[in-house]
């Protein structure tokens, strides 16, 4: 239970962190964003988990590919606000975009034997 509330606090701090940068530099904050962070913390955990370097190689993997369809977001969402669209909606069309790439994305991946 101590080892969970550790990856919980590391994990959850990770975010705060940024959050708090962001307010006082958004490039800054976006440094920090940009950085893999939660990556690299899922990889480290499932190292630890699991001892399997072959699983951690598949996810590294998987993740590169699939940090493709969500630069879709950071994209749109920018367009959709400059367009005077409000915040949620905003949001919510760029989740849809970069999901519905997300989905595209995995029956490709399929589609080549490549497989979580």
């Amino acid at each position: 239970m101590t080892y969970y509330l550790i990856k919980l606090l590391l994990t959850s701090t990770v975010v705060v962190v940024i959050s708090e940068v962001a307010k006082r530099s958004t490039l800054l904050g976006a440094v920090f964003a940009s950085v893999p962070l939660v990556s690299i913390l899922a990889l480290t955990w499932l190292y630890f988990d699991t001892r399997n370097l072959d699983q951690v190689a598949r996810l590294s993997i998987n993740i590169f590919w699939l940090v493709l369809p969500s630069l879709s977001f950071f994209v749109a969402f920018p367009v959709f606000l400059k367009n005077q669209l409000s915040f949620a909606l905003s949001m919510v069309l760029s989740l849809a975009i970069m999901i519905a790439l997300y989905l595209l994305m995995t029956l490709v991946l399929q589609r080549f034997g490549l497989r979580g």
